[in-house]
């Protein structure tokens, strides 16, 4: 067993063996393990029974994995003979120029974990960011990765959660409203219209009962009457799809019932001199 002390090469004054790797490896492997179980016994144990939402799950989950990988980290330079204190010591001036270089990552470093802690965006939520709209798949420390309908990855530095606008559907309720406009023409019956709209949207299983759906009249435009449908939905994502079935199921009994939906038109009279 003597080869496993034999010296392999040195760092600086301390002889680094085959020993010392296998102690390095041994540490790299049991953080991985211990991290899993970690975070298995927390999945399956404190946030069912705490009920924790999927968005903090996730927060707790990553400072957990980065603070056990930090500790093996330092003890893997440990082992090595590095000693951390020297270390620190020896490159503050240094540390201090990569700060300044890397002042950016920084924020974007401590933007994630205020994003982690505050909640203020979670996994899973369904955000609009420069008119693009995508669901958050992953928060990380330095940034964080939203995927849209399309299938387009989008990757947003933390930063910009803190400092700029977003608007999250999906935070404050799991429910969102939106709108339609449909236009009729003045000779429908309002109140007829306002029935047809309003049954189209309590029929679609996608539109919630509660809050319930609303009609109202719009506008006066020039080629008839504009109505808007406000209705709420748990399905922010297909938001898209639900607007245009019920467009259809609208379309459907405006013709059935005879109603007209008008396009702009001009009426010409012709003066004979």
């Amino acid at each position: 067993m003597d080869f496993l002390y034999s010296p392999l090469f040195r760092i600086k004054n301390h002889e680094i063996t085959l020993a010392t790797l296998v102690v390095v490896v041994l540490i790299l492997v049991g953080a991985r393990l211990l991290v899993a179980i970690v975070q298995r016994v927390l999945r399956e144990g404190v946030f069912k029974k705490r009920q924790i939402d999927e968005g903090r799950q996730h927060a707790v989950m990553q400072l957990v994995q980065y603070a056990m990988y930090v500790f093996a980290a330092l003890a893997v330079l440990q082992t090595v003979g590095i000693e951390i204190s020297l270390l620190v010591a020896g490159s503050a001036a240094l540390l201090v120029g990569v700060g300044l270089g890397l002042q950016k990552t920084f924020n974007d470093l401590v933007a994630g974990l205020i994003i982690l802690f505050e909640g203020s965006i979670d996994v899973g939520d369904i955000v609009e960011i420069e008119k693009a709209v995508g669901r958050v798949v992953k928060i990380g420390l330095r940034s964080s990765k939203i995927q849209t309908r399309d299938g387009i990855a989008i990757i947003v530095p933390n930063s910009y959660f803190i400092n700029g606008t977003i608007i999250n559907w999906s935070h404050s309720r799991s429910q969102t409203r939106f709108s339609i406009k449909i236009p009729a023409s003045y000779q429908a019956d309002p109140k007829k219209v306002r029935a047809i709209i309003n049954d189209c949207a309590q029929r679609h299983e996608k539109v919630v009962a509660q809050p319930m759906p609303h009609v109202r009249m719009q506008d006066f435009a020039e080629s008839g009457a504009v109505y808007e449908l406000l209705f709420w939905t748990a399905d922010a994502w297909n938001i898209d799809l639900i607007k245009s079935d019920l467009r259809y199921s609208i379309f459907e009994e405006f013709t059935k019932n005879n109603i007209e939906i008008p396009y702009p038109q001009r009426v010409v009279w012709i003066k004979q001199p």
